[in-house]
C-alpha cells in the first residue's frame, strides 16, 4: 500500500481530469446500466401468444440504441482522461528520478550498474504508467458500476440481491490470495530485467573489447544464463497472475448461477417476493454487472503487481539519500588556487585502509605531478578535492577555506578537468566544447582547440565543427576524443587544471605540442597531474610520490632521481633502455 500511495502522489496535480474521468465514469455507467431495464420491458412486451406489442419494443429498441451511443462516447473520454493522468504522472515520475541520479553522491553511482539504473528511469517508469492506467480506468468505473448496480438490483429485488452481495466477496479473497503468492515473483522479475539491461548496455557499449578478446561465445552463454532465469521467473509470475482471472470467474460464475436459479424459484412461486421473467433477466444482468469489476481487476492483475514491483524500484532511487543540500554554503569568486590537505583519511570501504594522515600544501600557481603504481590513491587525491568523495577525517582547504564549507557546484566551477576516459555526448563537436562554458564565443572555442592541437583534424571533418558526434563517439579515434577533451577544459579557461592521464591516447609527436599548450594553460594556474608516463611530468614543480595511500617521496624530478628512491625505480623501469 505504501508504493500504491506513493504512486497517486504524483497523479493529485490533475484534479481536472480526475473529475472529467469520474464525470464520464458515472454517465457511461449509468446509461450502461439503464439498458438493461428496455431490454427487460422488450422481453415482457413479447411474452405469450399473440400478445407481442411492436411499437414497444421498437421504442426499447431505439432507447437501447442511444443508450450504446451515448455509453460508446463518455466511455472514449473517460478513457482519454485517465491516459493523461497516468501518462502525465509517469513524465513527473522520470523527471523527478533523472534529476535525483543528479544530486547522487559518486558512491553511490559506482556501487550501482548503469544499465541497472537506466532501466529503472525507462522501462520500469514505464510499467507503472501501464500499471497506474489500468488501476484508475478500473476504480473510476468499478466504483460506480458497484454502487449503480446494487441500487439497480435492490429496486427490483432486494432479496436477490443480497444473495449476490453476500456471495461475491468470495472471488476477491480468492483475487487477494493469488496476489500475495505472485508479488514476491513479480519484484524478482523486474530485478533481473534490470540486471539484463545492465548486462547487455555493457556488452554493447564495449563491442571491441568483446571481439577482441573473443568473448562472443562466452558472452552469449553468460546471457542466456540470465534469460533462462527470467524466462523461469517470468513464467512463474506470468502463471501465478493469470490464475487470479479464471478464478474469479469460476466464483463469479457460481454466484450468477446460484441468483438464476434461486430467482427462478422467485418467478415460478414468489419465493423471494414478486418478480418477472423479464424482470429475472434484468436482474441476471445487473449481477454480471456487478461481479465485472472484480473480474476486470483480476484479469489485470498481472500489470499491476509488475507495475507496483517497478514503482518499488522506482521509489529506491527516490529515497536514496543524497548529497547533502549546501546551498547555504559559501560561493567564490575566481580562487588563487592555494590547496592544503590537513591529516586526511580515506577510504572507499571501512575494512580496506586507502589514505591516512595525509597532508600536503600547494601554492598557487604550481604544477604538482602525481605518480605511483595503480590503486595508491592518486585518482582518489583528486575525487576528494573536487569533493566527488567526503574526507573520512581531516580537512582539504582551498585559499584557506575548507572545501566542506564551500558550495560543491562553485568548488568544482574552479577546476578544468581533463580524465583518462574521454567522454563526449551526441552533439556537434562545437556544442561539445562549450560544454563547460556556455557563453564562450565561437572565436574563443576555436582558439582553445588550436591550443590543444584539435583544429587541424577538426577542419578536415565533413561539416568542421559542426560535425556531430555520434553515439560513444564512434566516428572519432581515442587520440581525437582525448583532443577535444582537452580542448574543452581550454575553452572553460579555470583557475585551476585535473589533469588525470591526459594525454595517455595520444601520440608522442602530439603529446609533445599538447604538452607546450597545457605549458601555456596551466601558467599562473595550480595544475594537479596524475601520470602514469613520467616523461610528461618532468617539469612539474613538485611531484608526489605516493605509494598505498601515503606520500613516500616528494620533490623536482632531478631531486627525486638523485634520491634514488622508489621514483628512481619507478623511472627507469620506464626508460630503462633509452
Amino acid at each position: 500500500m505504501k508504493t500504491v500511495k506513493k504512486i497517486l502522489r504524483y497523479t493529485k496535480s490533475q484534479m481536472f481530469f480526475y473529475i472529467l474521468a469520474m464525470i464520464c465514469a458515472v454517465i457511461s455507467v449509468g446509461f450502461t446500466l439503464y439498458i438493461p431495464v428496455p431490454v427487460g420491458e422488450a422481453i415482457d412486451f413479447m411474452i405469450g401468444k399473440g400478445a407481442v406489442d411492436f411499437d414497444k419494443i421498437l421504442s426499447a429498441v431505439i432507447k437501447i440504441a442511444v443508450s450504446i451511443g451515448l455509453t460508446v462516447v463518455f466511455q472514449w473520454l473517460m478513457t482519454y482522461s485517465t491516459n493523461v493522468i497516468s501518462a502525465r504522472a509517469v513524465r513527473d515520475l522520470r523527471s523527478d528520478v533523472f534529476k535525483k541520479l543528479n544530486t547522487m553522491p559518486l558512491s553511490y553511482l559506482d556501487k550501482n550498474a548503469r544499465g541497472d539504473l537506466i532501466s529503472r528511469v525507462t522501462n520500469d517508469a514505464e510499467a507503472v504508467g501501464d500499471g497506474l492506467t489500468q488501476v484508475i480506468t478500473q476504480l473510476f468505473s468499478g466504483i460506480v458500476t458497484i454502487v449503480g448496480t446494487l441500487i439497480f438490483m435492490m429496486s427490483i429485488n432486494i432479496g436477490l440481491a443480497l444473495v449476490v452481495v453476500i456471495l461475491t466477496p468470495l472471488s476477491m479473497l480468492v483475487a487477494g490470495i493469488i496476489g500475495r503468492l505472485c508479488a514476491k515473483s513479480f519484484r524478482d522479475q523486474q530485478e533481473l530485467q534490470g540486471e539484463i539491461s545492465s548486462y547487455v548496455e555493457e556488452i554493447v557499449g564495449n563491442q571491441k573489447v568483446v571481439k577482441a578478446f573473443a568473448y562472443e561465445q562466452r558472452g552469449e552463454q553468460s546471457f542466456e544464463k540470465l534469460n533462462k532465469k527470467l524466462f523461469k521467473v517470468g513464467l512463474r509470475a506470468q502463471f501465478a497472475g493469470a490464475l487470479a482471472n479464471p478464478c474469479t470467474r469460476f466464483v463469479n460464475n457460481m454466484v450468477y448461477a446460484a441468483t438464476g436459479i434461486i430467482g427462478a424459484l422467485t418467478v415460478i412461486s414468489a419465493f423471494m417476493g414478486r418478480l418477472t421473467i423479464g424482470g429475472l433477466s434484468c436482474f441476471l444482468t445487473y449481477a454480471n454487472q456487478y461481479t465485472k469489476p472484480f473480474n476486470e481487476v483480476t484479469g489485470v492483475l498481472t500489470q499491476i503487481q509488475t507495475a507496483l514491483a517497478a514503482g518499488e524500484r522506482v521509489f529506491k532511487v527516490l529515497e536514496a539519500e543524497s548529497e547533502p543540500d549546501d546551498s547555504d554554503k559559501l560561493t567564490l569568486g575566481e580562487a588563487r588556487g592555494d590547496i592544503e590537505f590537513k591529516d586526511v583519511s580515506f577510504s572507499y570501504t571501512s575494512d580496506k585502509k586507502l589514505i591516512e594522515g595525509f597532508s600536503l600544501k600547494v601554492g598557487s600557481g604550481e604544477q604538482v605531478a602525481i605518480v605511483g603504481p595503480t590503486g595508491c590513491g592518486k585518482t582518489t587525491l583528486i575525487n576528494l578535492i573536487m569533493r566527488f568523495y567526503e574526507v573520512d577525517k581531516g580537512e582539504i582547504l582551498l585559499d584557506g577555506v575548507p572545501t566542506s564549507e564551500i558550495r560543491r557546484d562553485e568548488l568544482r566551477k574552479q577546476f578544468g578537468m581533463v580524465l583518462q576516459d574521454s567522454w563526449l555526448f551526441s552533439g556537434t563537436i562545437m556544442e561539445n566544447l562549450r560544454y563547460g562554458n556556455p557563453d564562450a564565443t565561437d572565436e574563443e572555442i576555436i582558439n582553445a582547440a588550436k591550443l590543444s592541437y584539435a583544429h587541424s583534424f577538426i577542419r578536415k571533418m565533413p561539416n568542421g565543427y559542426n560535425t556531430m558526434i555520434n553515439e560513444n563517439a564512434e566516428n572519432l579515434s581515442a587520440g581525437q576524443k582525448q583532443l577535444l577533451c582537452i580542448a574543452r577544459a581550454m575553452a572553460l579557461d579555470p583557475p585551476m587544471l585535473i589533469l588525470d592521464e591526459a594525454t595517455s591516447s595520444i601520440d608522442t609527436l602530439t603529446e609533445i605540442r599538447v604538452q607546450k599548450a597545457f605549458k601555456k594553460l596551466m601558467k599562473g594556474r595550480t595544475s594537479f597531474v596524475v601520470a602514469h608516463r613520467l616523461s610528461t611530468i618532468r617539469e612539474s614543480d613538485t611531484i608526489l610520490v605516493m605509494r598505498d595511500g601515503n606520500i613516500v617521496e616528494q620533490g623536482a624530478h632531478e631531486q627525486l632521481l638523485k634520491k634514488r628512491g622508489f621514483y628512481y625505480e619507478l623511472y627507469n623501469s620506464q626508460f630503462a633502455d633509452s
